[in-house]
């Protein structure tokens, strides 16, 4: 009898020293997770075993770990090159229609396909925009964003990344300095632009000026600027895209996804399911649509676990469970080999927005991270001191401290799970 008791009293000592338990108990009476709504998900895919489950079957709003839903969206349904142009010829006359591509003329990522293309075609062009009739802004939105870098227009052929480029006395693109003008006194808050017109007033100060504002795209605007930059006519039709369209390619997908994971883009993001829309020949580019096949009939998501309504995690309107991201952590590493899948995430305390996660040596963290007012979250995969690889996803909502110390609060979590696991 002697010998059994000493063998439980020493099976409940190892269980409770166990790491995982010692995490949850953590999670469940810490001031730093307790004094608002945290979640936290942690799993072993060689075990295939959830070793933390902390909230996780709640839904949280996601931020931009909803990148992580656009981009395995892309890795199922967009080739190597992506999609950057459909034309048709007809008579004497070429006819185009976008794809979403973000990339033409873009300010940080150009792709010259499409100029090398046009420049030299003998056809008069004609560029159509009726492949697209929805929205300028996705759901849930904030309104007064329209003059933030991260809120450009949502559009069947963007160009320029649709943002004027302001670095001191330099405008770009060059066609829309006419509709600059410096304000009268002082104006705080650097360059502003109407929010229903493309005029722009800045500071008339000698102050640095390096922003990026997003203009009002239109089918009339992008052909202006394409034809700047061809030095040839571009017209403007109205014309349905044919079912059948030839299609120019332009630039390698991961080079988009890179940027799109590393620096958090939102507008690759959005295009992205535009793109895959173009990809599947529709019609019409329907991002939406794209969006809602993809919930249904592809990530086989729980019913109430979640709720995807955009490509860039800008609106407040989604809601995904740490369990969820899991499933799509999961669904991602077997999609792609993990040196690519790495060298495409950001790595913490090296690259992209997890550059000051606050971690050293050798990276260990390589994920995705969601930040607006109230919510930080960071969803990926980390290599243990023992050489584990696990999956994990943290979710921070409704706190009133400052983003940077839920970030920080996270790297302590990323950190002790590193050591003990």
């Amino acid at each position: 009898m002697k010998i059994v008791s000493s063998f439980f009293l020493l099976l409940s000592l190892v269980l409770a020293c166990s790491p995982a338990r010692h995490i949850r108990r953590e999670l469940r009476t810490k001031s730093v997770y307790t004094d608002h709504f945290t979640g936290v998900a942690l799993y072993d895919p060689v075990r295939q075993r959830a070793l933390i489950q902390y909230n996780a079957d709640k839904p949280f709003v996601p931020a931009s770990n909803t990148k992580l839903f656009s981009f395995y969206a892309g890795l199922l349904y967009l080739p190597d090159s992506l999609p950057a142009l459909r034309y048709t010829i007809r008579a004497d006359s070429l006819l185009f229609w976008g794809t979403g591509n973000p990339l033409l003329l873009h300010p940080d990522l150009p792709d010259t396909t499409v100029l090398a293309f046009l420049r030299n075609r003998p056809e008069r062009l004609f560029f159509s925009a009726a492949n697209y009739n929805g929205p300028r802004f996705g759901p849930g939105w904030a309104w007064d964003d329209y003059n933030d870098d991260y809120s450009p227009e949502l559009a069947p052929l963007p160009i320029y990344g649709n943002v004027v480029r302001f670095r001191n006395s330099t405008i770009s693109p060059r066609l829309l300095a006419d509709s600059v003008h410096m304000a009268a006194g002082t104006a705080p808050g650097g360059v502003r632009r109407a929010e229903y017109s493309n005029q722009f007033t800045r500071p008339a100060s000698n102050q640095s000026i390096r922003q990026d504002v997003p203009f009002r795209w239109s089918p009339e605007l992008a052909a202006r600027l394409l034809a700047d930059t061809l030095h040839r006519e571009v017209n403007v039709v109205s014309v349905p895209i044919p079912a059948t369209t030839l299609v120019v390619r332009g630039t390698p997908a991961d080079s988009l996804y890179k940027r799109m994971l590393h620096v958090s883009d939102n507008q690759f993001a959005e295009q992205t399911l535009f793109m895959i829309s173009a990809e599947r020949n529709k019609v019409k580019l329907d991002p939406v649509a794209e969006l809602h096949r993809m919930t249904d009939s592809v990530l086989h998501i729980p019913a109430g676990a979640a709720r995807w309504v955009d490509g860039s995690g800008l609106s407040r309107y989604n809601a995904f469970t740490p369990n969820v991201l899991i499933a799509l952590l999961t669904k991602i590493a077997e999609k792609i080999p993990q040196k690519r899948l790495f060298a495409l995430l950001p790595a913490a305390g090296q690259s992209g927005t997890l550059r000051n996660l606050g971690m050293d040596g050798n990276p260990y963290v390589f994920a995705k991270s969601g930040s607006m007012t109230g919510v930080y979250n960071l969803s990926g995969y980390i290599v243990t001191k023992q050489g584990k690889l696990l999956y994990f996803s943290i979710m921070h909502n409704n706190f009133t401290q400052p983003v940077s110390e839920m970030r920080r609060r996270t790297g302590e979590l990323l950190k002790e799970i590193y050591t003990r696991f």
